[in-house]
């Protein structure tokens, strides 16, 4: 016999399901990925390994994954009404704003339900080409091709800048779009299987998850993080600069996770890569502003476990590879294809209607209307 029910309005500690993909430890700072923790990956694993894995279940036989290099490559192939709709969209729309009808767009009846693969890369593949020509159409230069041969890491920043991008600056997207490719039953992730659960299809659930990331709850801080860095300016205004904003009330950005009581294993890889990758003035302001958020921070909220996020650091990453904060969300969207793609055919595997409860707190039953109503 089923008891009372239970509420919870952010649905914390309430599991509408399981899961083989990937498992946050957020009490031990980890994050697993079909069993294997990130942390063994990155540095080193290419983006086409971790789409391997994350889809199939299992590691490739080679690094980089023959099986997904070429399909991503047989899929960049983009038909040409599509790149005309693409191009009718407003230069002047934010690349966040642009990317969701972009997506919308690649809806071309070819993605039906079930979600599978073959749909999978294609919106992998897809995704970014149609973001960087929409990105180098609104700074008035030509769109660049994706070229064979190089990875979608290298592709990306390639389109996006109109030409090679340097190894290291490679190496560092590649290992921030693996360590952002999933993380379990996040606020778009959830909405995209609560899509899927319709029996919709894979680009409409896509959009839904989209959605979520235009507030800065979800995918949407690493710009603020930017922002507040940009300024606070110099190291030692940090404190401060941070104790001010709190005396107000505000939000600082970049500190704290839902998930995780420690450290962040992506925050902490991410600081890594920035050492390798970032100009040292900026990397020094970004780590007293970390050591100043904490103490002020714990301070105000004494036994909190708070700690860098992922956000923290990935501003400090993708700047540092030339990427504006206008295209932070864009590109954290750019790496979490694969993980949507994957809880898509996840969920349709063994699909049931996601359909919660709410507990009704209006007026009680039986009010009638104040006048008399035609027709009656």
């Amino acid at each position: 016999m089923a008891g009372p029910p239970i509420l919870s309005p952010t649905l914390e500690g309430i599991e509408i399901g399981r899961s083989s993909i990937s498992w946050v430890g957020g009490e031990t700072g980890e994050l697993v990925y079909r069993g294997f923790d990130v942390r063994t990956l990155v540095p080193g694993l290419p983006y086409e390994s971790a789409v391997a894995l994350l889809l199939t279940g299992d590691p490739p036989t080679e690094d980089p994954s023959r099986e997904v290099t070429a399909a991503l490559g047989a899929s960049r192939e983009i038909p040409a009404p599509l790149l005309a709709a693409a191009d009718a969209l407003p230069s002047t729309l934010p690349p966040l704003d642009a990317l969701r009808t972009l997506l919308s767009l690649l809806g071309d009846g070819t993605y039906a339900y079930p979600p599978d693969r073959a749909q999978g890369y294609r919106l992998i593949a897809r995704l970014p080409i149609l973001l960087a020509r929409h990105v180098r159409r609104a700074r008035g230069t030509a769109p660049v091709p994706p070229a064979p041969g190089l990875s979608h890491a290298a592709n990306y920043l390639r389109m996006l800048r109109g030409e090679a991008a340097p190894d290291r600056h490679v190496r560092a997207l590649e290992s921030y779009l693996v360590l952002l490719a999933d993380h379990g039953m996040n606020a778009s992730t959830f909405a995209l299987r609560v899509a899927i659960s319709t029996e919709t299809d894979l680009v409409s659930a896509a959009t839904a998850a989209l959605g979520t990331l235009k507030g800065p709850l979800h995918g949407g801080a690493p710009s603020r993080v930017s922002e507040m860095l940009d300024g606070i300016g110099h190291p030692e205004d940090a404190a401060r600069w941070i104790g001010e904003r709190l005396a107000r009330r505000e939000v600082l950005y970049g500190f704290g996770h839902r998930a995780y009581k420690t450290e962040d294993p992506r925050a902490v890889l991410l600081h890594s890569i920035a050492r390798e990758v970032a100009d040292p003035r900026r990397l020094a302001l970004a780590e007293a502003v970390e050591r100043a958020g904490l103490e002020a921070l714990r301070r105000a909220h004494p036994g909190a476990r708070l700690y860098a996020n992922v956000e923290f650091y990935s501003a400090v990453v993708l700047e540092a590879i030339g990427l504006p904060p206008e295209l932070f969300t864009p590109t954290f969207a750019v790496a979490r294809t694969v993980g949507w793609t994957a809880h898509a055919i996840e969920q349709a595997g063994a699909n049931k209607l996601i359909r919660p409860d709410v507990e009704y707190v209006g007026p009680p039953k039986g009010r009638t209307w104040p006048r008399p109503l035609s027709g009656r």
